[in-house]
């Protein structure tokens, strides 16, 4: 029962809210959908004003707002031309008083509140496509948001990858003088040597991931050709401060998927009403005039006026009229299920993405104030023994190896939080 009555009050929501949306012509927020630094705010609106998907979705809303009137107005009224009571034997309009040459009118009237009916769910119909043009706004957004934070991880991989490989070919230097002099092994140079390789193909496969990266935020914008795409490396930890029931309250309230089910339910509830109205005939009123001419013995007969009111009879309501209602009211339980389900589903999804930042900004939080410190000092420490010959070649590498590994981390967990929050602002129908 408490879903029904959230859905009653959805209904009544929506219906007041048609005259706003339908006062003007529809135009497109300028504003990203959701929050993004402006270079990728930049993005957003290209991929925006370029998708060819998006394009479609704004035609189909002007499509549909332009079909109100004509669910609302009447069929178009009817004329005609008889020839009424027209003797056989001789084709003579002067033969029998009775001939005429009529001209009506003639116009289909629904039954009482169809038109109305029918008024409100053509608008309810421009609501939610209007709420499916917002989800894919949305899902564009997180999508090139997600591409964008990749290409910005795999941009620091490779500054990382070739960080590492300057250090290991200062190393490698270190080793060979070492070994031309003696106090080193063969093994020093020949390690440094395969950890080069190493960087290498790694080098390889992050560069293939970043036009991989770019083709996909190409292909999100629409772009003729390929464009090479500026990646972030500056981004700032956020300091998100959430809270999952405030979240929660937002995602339910403007979730647009959330908005499309509940559209799906008043429009259902339309065409309850419309089944229902089909139980009554529609009226179809004619008018007629009819002219006469003098008979052969030149006595005038005065024109005559007819009038007509046609209904249909439901006879076969059950074959046509219950078997309607029947399939409408399954279509409101099948939308109703629907939106039940999202509507429970909402909160959980809020809730584990909420849990998975917070989680994230910890581990942020421990490589970036202890285990970036210690690893570094370790590095430093190695670093001094092995020209020392305190420790051998394979642990000095190793930390230094180590700490450029947990720098990176530590910046996979800024991304992590960045790509995660698009992804909660997709959910919540917009920017935190």
């Amino acid at each position: 029962m408490r879903h029904f009555a959230i859905v009653a009050v959805i209904s009544g929501c929506l219906l007041l809210g048609m005259g706003l949306l339908l006062s003007g012509p529809f135009a497109a927020d300028t504003a990203s959908p959701i929050w993004a630094p402006p270079a990728l705010s930049e993005l957003i609106q290209e991929g925006i004003d370029g998708n060819q998907e998006i394009k479609s979705l704004e035609e189909r809303v002007e499509s549909l707002k332009a079909g109100i009137s004509f669910a609302g107005a009447l069929d178009d009224p009817r004329l005609g031309f008889a020839i009424v009571n027209l003797p056989v034997d001789s084709f003579r309009f002067d033969r029998t008083p009775m001939t005429q040459k009529q001209i009506f009118i003639a116009q289909k009237f629904p039954w009482f509140g169809k038109l109305d009916l029918k008024t409100q769910r053509e608008a309810l119909t421009v609501i939610r496509q209007q709420a499916v043009l917002e989800a894919g706004r949305l899902e564009l957004a997180r999508n090139i948001a997600d591409a964008y934070y990749q290409l910005g991880f795999v941009a620091t991989s490779l500054q990382i990858n070739a960080r590492l490989t300057d250090i290991i070919n200062q190393l490698l230097g270190v080793a060979e003088t070492r070994y031309a002099t003696g106090k080193g092994l063969q093994q020093d140079v020949l390690q440094a040597q395969v950890e080069l390789s190493k960087l290498l193909d790694e080098k390889i496969d992050l560069d293939k991931r970043r036009r991989t990266l770019e083709d996909r935020i190409n292909g999100l914008l629409n772009r003729a050709g390929y464009t090479p795409v500026q990646p972030p490396l500056d981004l700032s930890y956020p300091e998100l401060q959430l809270e999952v029931k405030t979240l929660q309250d937002q995602a339910l309230k403007s979730n647009p998927r959330l908005k499309i089910r509940q559209a799906d339910i008043s429009i259902a509830d339309k065409e309850i009403e419309l089944a229902h109205k089909d139980y009554w005939p529609d009226m179809d009123v004619r008018l007629a005039y009819g002219l006469r001419e003098e008979d052969r013995a030149g006595k005038n007969f005065p024109d005559l006026v007819t009038g007509s009111v046609t209904m249909n009879i439901p006879l076969w309501q059950n074959s046509r009229q219950d078997s309607k209602l029947a399939a409408v009211k399954k279509s409101r339980q099948a939308a109703f299920s629907f939106y039940r389900n999202l509507l429970e589903s909402l909160p959980h999804q809020v809730d584990a993405l909420v849990t998975e930042i917070h989680d994230t900004q910890k581990n942020y939080k421990l490589f970036n104030d202890a285990l970036l410190l210690q690893a570094e000092q370790w590095a430093s420490s190695s670093l001094t023994a092995y020209e020392v010959g305190s420790v051998n070649f394979n642990t000095m590498i190793g930390a230094q190896v180590r700490l450029l590994r947990f720098e990176l981390q530590t910046s996979n967990y800024i991304f992590r939080i960045y790509q995660k929050r698009a992804e909660l602002e997709e959910i919540l129908g917009g920017p935190l």
